[in-house]
């Protein structure tokens, strides 16, 4: 019977720590089914709920869920699941004499383990920052591989460190990938890189200039036509058949800019910004020009609320006057232009500095379907996006969608006197 089954549906993921989902559409576009999304976060919930309506988005906490709450809301009964991925957080570090995995700061990891021992997918996938593997953090990767093996699964060593930009990603961005099968499944292996290459100008030069557009002052959508010709963006333009993607189609508006809200700069800046050499940091504000034939440097996320809420310094665009907008990054990070983000560009950016490129989570996520013997098909069916609605939520209105605590994710207790010191202090403030 279970053989029965896999001839005629796809293999099911759950994504743990899903953000926006990176990581989701990575798998999904390998073939996977990605059945449900834990993120608790709501605003980033509302996101994913947005992009992945055929997926079910449990706002929650890791810490709060059992692996057979996972199976109960997203209706997956008694199924075998074929993989658990996501990436925790880490961040605390033992003295010496304790173990790095009982710090408390570190509980999201053992929560990771424990889902997936409670969870026992045949596969797990655990992604996390480089810095994992130096230094002392060695001593807490090690802990992890240890409990790995003690809840039944062989861990594929050496672990690897994998750039996004060797997998047809234009941006530098190392990543720690760490694969593992259940005891009773071969092991898989790590991708190895891809002969496409693809360059900052690939991905953005098609993309109108957002501040030909008063519009998009307030609003962060327009329609206009434009012409698009690099293969790698009339591919996230779905012009151009991406034969190596398995991922439900989407219903959009191909002529409709999105995620691009505009930000303003003061003369003088753009002043600064013109003088700045492709590929060089302009010296006042420490942005880096962006050099319209290499690669982008790594996207972050910037502050959370708890830390006050900044947006990560962006890169300024290779030929205009400003820093790129959020789908100018998401172009960078080889997001597919119907793939939305929150409005805000705060938001948004946070939501791509915090997720894999999903070219990479692709690639390794054909590693599992390789491993699982089986072979990808597309989808016959098309999808439709969820409402835009979910897209501009406070963190009020999410929260009350999900029927979560609004204080889900803690907010930084500030002192408007200082902050609007600070405010005046910043070369550039986002608007």
């Amino acid at each position: 019977m279970q053989s029965s089954i896999k001839a005629t549906s796809r293999p099911v993921g759950v994504d743990l720590f899903a953000g926006a989902g990176g990581l989701s559409l990575g798998f999904e576009q390998a073939g996977f089914d990605v059945a449900a999304a834990v993120e608790i976060d709501p605003i980033h919930c509302a996101t994913h709920e947005y992009n992945f309506p055929h997926s079910k988005a449990i706002c929650a906490s890791v810490v709060d869920l059992s692996g057979e709450d996972i199976r109960q809301i997203a209706s997956l009964g008694k199924i075998d699941i074929d993989v658990v991925f996501g990436g925790a957080p880490c961040q605390g570090f033992s003295m010496i004499g304790k173990r790095a995995l009982d710090d408390s700061r570190n509980q999201l990891v053992f929560h990771y383990v424990r889902l997936v021992r409670e969870l026992n997918p045949k596969y797990f996938v655990f992604e996390n920052v480089r810095g994992l593997t130096l230094g002392k953090h060695v001593r807490f990767l090690q802990e992890l591989i240890d409990e790995l093996a003690s809840a039944g699964y062989k861990v594929l060593l050496p672990y690897q460190v994998l750039n996004a930009a060797d997998f047809g990603v234009p941006q530098d961005r190392k990543r720690l990938f760490l694969l593992g099968a259940r005891s009773d499944q071969q092991l898989p292996h790590y991708p190895k890189a891809s002969k496409l290459r693809a360059t900052v100008w690939d991905a953005i030069s098609d993309l109108p200039n957002a501040d030909e557009f008063a519009q998009l002052e307030k609003g962060d959508s327009i329609s206009v036509r434009w012409n698009t010709r690099p293969a790698y963006a009339r591919r996230l333009r779905c012009l151009e058949v991406d034969a190596a993607d398995f991922s439900y189609p989407r219903e959009f508006p191909k002529n409709r800019l999105t995620s691009s809200l505009r930000t303003s700069h003061t003369d003088l800046s753009k002043e600064r910004f013109l003088a700045t050499a492709p590929g060089e940091t302009e010296p006042i504000s420490r942005f880096k020009k962006l050099h319209p034939d290499g690669l982008c440097n790594t996207l972050r996320a910037g502050t959370d609320s708890a830390r006050g809420a900044f947006t990560s310094p962006r890169p300024i665009h290779p030929i205009l006057p400003r820093v790129i907008t959020v789908r100018e990054a998401a172009r960078l990070h080889s997001y597919p232009d119907w793939f939305r983000f929150h409005a805000t560009k705060w938001h948004g950016f946070r939501q791509i500095g915090n997720s894999v490129p999903p070219l990479l989570g692709r690639a390794v996520a054909a590693e599992i379907i390789g491993a699982l013997s089986l072979t990808p098909c597309k989808p016959g069916r098309s999808l439709q996006l969820g409402k835009e609605s979910l897209l501009n939520f406070q963190m009020l209105d999410a929260s009350r969608y999900f029927g979560v605590a609004r204080n889900v994710i803690a907010q930084r207790q500030r002192n408007p006197i200082n902050r609007d010191v600070l405010t005046r202090s910043i070369e550039e403030a986002y608007v």
